[in-house]
């Protein structure tokens, strides 16, 4: 069965906020991870390394750009996958 929109949401949101190091309830879909929660260019890269290995696509790294908050990473991994 099918993993529904909410359900990937919760998984990216959980690989995110554990490399991040952060509280899930201080993420919101729109918060910046750079300015809001720290985040720095290596670990971005982790964050893609790690859903590409959850979900078993290939993201390239001039997306990262685009990688700034959740709905940005959603965005990126449902392209990449073909969810949308």
């Amino acid at each position: 069965m099918a993993a529904t929109t909410a359900e990937r949401q919760e998984t990216i949101k959980e690989i995110v906020c554990d490399i991040l190091e952060i509280d899930p309830d201080e993420v919101t879909q729109t918060s910046r991870f750079k300015e809001e929660h720290d985040a720095d260019s290596l670990r971005a890269i982790e964050i893609l390394a790690s859903l590409e290995k959850t979900f078993g696509i290939v993201i390239n790294q001039s997306e990262l750009g685009r990688m700034v908050n959740l709905d940005g990473v959603y965005e990126v991994v449902a392209e990449s996958a073909g969810w949308n």
